[in-house]
């Protein structure tokens, strides 16, 4: 969820963007010093309590679901027949993957290698966006389709992001929150984005269809 110079809406507002909070979707490393004392500081003796196999579980948990959805996405892209939401499909890829190395970074930080663990949402959200697109011909009522699906899917990551941000924070793993912050940020943008296609082309569209 390099890019494009494209409209986007930020936090969920209504407010514009060009893009120019976006890198190509990772955060700068800092320095493993940096790291031991911003994320392990406030939270050493944590590693072994249940507070903490729930926060990892749910970091596996959201690593699964991001890499799906770099799958999923270009099937998305390719079945979308408006050229906004086309566009937008293929920048929230770019997006996503740099979710993945950012979650990533967030296992390194917590001195242990990535692990995915399956997510039931998102392959439910997925197979429900595989199945409207196997079952509509393109057009504006299937975009509007793949839009719905989409938005699902970033309302579940943003309540991933939220809630990893705010167990990150408990825990003093403050270097950890500030990237679940930035991404965040990205998957209300992207929620946002795809309202304004839907309220601005593809519903009219899909009405007038006959």
């Amino acid at each position: 969820m390099a890019t494009k110079n494209t409209k986007t809406i930020r936090g969920g507002s209504a407010a514009k963007s060009n893009g120019s909070n976006r890198s190509n979707g990772t955060t700068k490393k800092s320095s493993p010093a940096t790291r031991t004392s911003a994320s392990r500081s406030n939270g050493s003796g944590m590693e072994n309590s249940p507070f903490h196999k729930l926060f990892m579980d749910e970091l596996k948990d959201i690593y699964w679901a991001e890499k799906h959805l770099v799958k999923a996405l270009p099937k998305m892209a390719k079945a979308a027949s408006t050229t906004e939401l086309v566009d937008a499909f293929a920048e929230h890829l770019e997006a996503t993957k740099g979710h993945v190395s950012r979650l990533e970074e967030v296992f390194e930080l917590m001195g242990t290698r990535a692990v995915a663990k399956k997510c039931e949402a998102m392959e439910g959200l997925v197979a429900e966006a595989q199945e409207l697109i196997s079952e509509e011909e393109a057009s504006p009522v299937l975009d509007a389709g793949l839009i719905i699906a989409a938005q699902k899917v970033e309302h579940y990551e943003i309540a991933a992001y939220g809630s990893l941000r705010t167990l990150a924070n408990h825990m003093g793993h403050t270097e950890a929150a500030g990237i679940f912050e930035q991404t965040l940020s990205e998957e209300k943008e992207a929620d946002s984005l795809l309202t304004q296609i839907a309220e601005s082309k593809v519903n009219e569209d899909a009405l007038a269809e006959d």
